[in-house]
């Protein structure tokens, strides 16, 4: 089998200072091997992504108001969930019943996309807090199509938890697989 024959242009690697693209630039500095190995050489410390922790600020509110958490506003409004649905429920019966208590901005009643009824829950967003509060203490416990259902904020800001700062220490195995013999 014959080798082709190949046409090759000889490159100079070297840099010369004429060959240089950028004449302003600052001088590379050459980084060592083991520097760059063993402790990261230049690279910069990462100091955010997974295991980097942030503590955010809070509102703070008083125990007296909310001795449970009290609930929490999402981006639109008051969310009420609403639990033990009757699975033959349509979204026009929750709608005729919730809408007495205030201003329904939003209703999603969740059906099972294999048997295309009612998964037993639903969602109703208020825009006023008041109306939501009254919905709750109103219709929890009610009866709604032969079932009782549960009504209750969505979304509770829980008591704040005071994270331990010291983690314990991990234990020292490796975290290489097991061998198999």
């Amino acid at each position: 089998m014959a080798v082709p024959y190949v046409e090759t242009l000889d490159v100079d690697l070297l840099e010369d200072e004429d060959d240089l693209m950028d004449e302003d630039a600052a001088p590379l500095h050459p980084r060592t091997a083991i520097g760059s190995a063993l402790a990261g050489g230049g690279q910069k410390q990462r100091t955010t992504g997974r295991g980097f922790r942030r503590e955010f600020e809070t509102l703070e509110r008083s125990a007296a108001e909310y001795p449970y958490g009290g609930p929490e506003r999402s981006i639109e409004g008051w969310i009420v969930l609403i639990t033990g649905v009757h699975e033959e429920a349509q979204e026009d019966d929750l709608y005729n019943v919730f809408a007495g208590f205030g201003e329904v901005k939003n209703l999603h009643l969740n059906l099972d996309r294999r048997t295309g009824f009612v998964k037993g829950h639903a969602f109703i967003e208020y825009g006023d807090f008041v109306a939501a509060q009254d919905a709750i203490s109103r219709m929890n416990g009610a009866e709604f199509l032969t079932q009782t259902i549960s009504v209750d904020w969505a979304f509770c800001k829980g008591p704040i938890k005071r994270r331990n700062v010291r983690r314990p220490p991990h234990h020292q195995r490796s975290r290489s697989p097991l061998r198999r013999y």
